[in-house]
This record gives structure tokens, C-alpha cells and sequence, in this order.
């Protein structure tokens, strides 16, 4: 099957400029206390679900979230689609596993991982796109798994040119947090909470947080049988 244009397009700009991304916002988190407040409550839910669960980021870039996760004690491991961003996080985190993979394709069995988190990673994907990658997210999350979700709140995309000097573009699509509730929803997940910052430092736009689990198998007691009325007495 071809590729779609926007996924070699995408790859193309994270192979050239992964380098320079990483070196940019390695120790970013350092600075970002509710994106730090934000992964641990997922952590602790997480554990709280399965304290061996197994966990993903997907769409991780040079790794920095998910070596953050694997800190916070989760069995994690991180998936990107640009084979230079796994290399470049397979060295700075040799403690964590990555692989190369497309959130089209997880390289997961269905219900095998009880957290997956998507850190910015479905800002590249067209609307009419999105509905396939959130089927993916619920396949791949065991019942009662748990998913965060990462993006730029906003209605226009930014058109990225030139970032560091290297001649390469691309579309980082901004998203309302309802839309992205839909989603969730119209996957079969349940909404669990939403947190909306304003924008700090560079940031332009507010950024938004979302948590969101996938039912628990259908634990109700069984409804008793009716007891037959006593026989009268004689």
C-alpha cells in the first residue's frame, strides 16, 4: 500500500531537523511544571490500573517524555515515526526502548498496553484522518487503560518553514478540546478529565492536557433470579 503524502512529509521533517529539536527542548521539562503534574497523574493512574503496566508514548520524538515516564517507575518504551528520532533517542536514554512505527500501525497486540500517551503527536494527522488513529489508540489499551492526550489548542494551523535554518515545512494542526473529546468518545474511550494552560514563555496558544480511559469489562453483579413466592400454609 502507498504511503500518504502527509506521512513522508512529516518523516522527511523530523529526520532532518531531529538533531537540532533535540538539543533545542532536552531539558524542557524542566520548566513546565503542569506538563510534569499532567504525566505524573497519568503515571499514578496508570499503576493504580496495573502496578507492572505496560506503557507507550507514541510519537516520541528524541525520547525526553518518555525517559520522564520510565522515571516516574512505568515499564515504558516510545514509538516515532522518523527512524533519525529514534536513534537520537536510543542514545540519550539507552534505559528505554524505541522502535519506529506510525500511529496508523501500532506495533502492539490489541489490549496490550494499559497506558499510551500521544505528547503532541497528533498535530501532523488531517481531520478526516484522526477517527483511524484513535481506533489505533483503543485497540492497542487493555480495558481500563488509560490515555493522555498532548496538543495546541486553536482553530489555524501554524505552517512551520525553514525551523533551524534546514529547508524543510510542515503543518502543526491546532485543536479544540471538544473535537478532540469527540474523538475520544466516537472510539469508544471514556473522558476522564481536561486541563487547559494558558500560553507561557514562546507559546502562542493555550495548550490542553486530556486524560481519557477505556471501559473496564462490564464487572455489574448479575441480576438475581426472582424468589418464588412461599406456599401458603395450611
Amino acid at each position: 500500500m502507498t504511503e500518504p503524502d502527509f506521512l513522508t512529509t512529516t518523516r522527511a521533517f523530523y529526520d532532518t531537523i531531529a538533531a537540532d529539536y533535540a538539543d533545542r527542548f532536552r531539558d524542557a521539562m524542566d520548566t513546565m511544571p503542569t506538563d510534569r503534574a499532567v504525566l505524573a497523574l497519568f503515571a499514578d493512574l496508570v499503576r493504580a490500573e496495573r502496578p507492572d503496566a505496560r506503557t507507550a508514548e507514541l510519537g516520541c520524538g528524541p525520547g525526553r517524555v518518555t525517559s520522564h515516564l520510565h522515571g516516574l517507575g512505568l515499564d515504558v518504551r516510545g514509538i516515532d515515526l522518523s527512524p533519525r528520532m529514534v536513534e537520537l533517542a536510543r542514545a540519550a536514554y539507552p534505559e528505554v526502548p524505541f522502535e519506529v512505527g506510525s500511529l496508523f500501525d501500532l506495533p502492539f497486540r490489541d489490549g496490550e498496553l494499559t497506558g499510551a500517551v500521544a505528547w503532541y503527536s497528533i498535530i501532523h494527522t488531517p481531520a478526516e484522518r484522526l477517527p483511524e488513529v484513535f481506533a489505533e489508540f483503543a485497540r492497542v489499551l487493555a480495558p481500563g487503560g488509560r490515555l493522555l492526550l498532548a496538543f495546541q489548542v486553536g482553530d489555524e494551523p501554524l505552517y512551520l518553514e525553514e525551523p533551524f535554518g534546514h529547508p524543510v515545512s510542515l503543518d502543526f494542526r491546532r485543536l479544540r478540546p471538544e473535537r478532540v473529546e469527540e474523538l475520544v468518545r466516537g472510539a469508544g474511550l471514556l473522558m476522564t478529565s481536561r486541563t487547559v494552560r494558558e500560553p507561557d514563555g514562546e507559546e502562542r496558544t493555550p495548550q490542553a492536557y486530556l486524560l481519557a480511559r477505556k471501559p473496564a469489562a462490564d464487572r455489574r453483579p448479575s441480576v438475581a433470579a426472582p424468589v418464588a413466592p412461599a406456599a401458603p400454609s395450611s
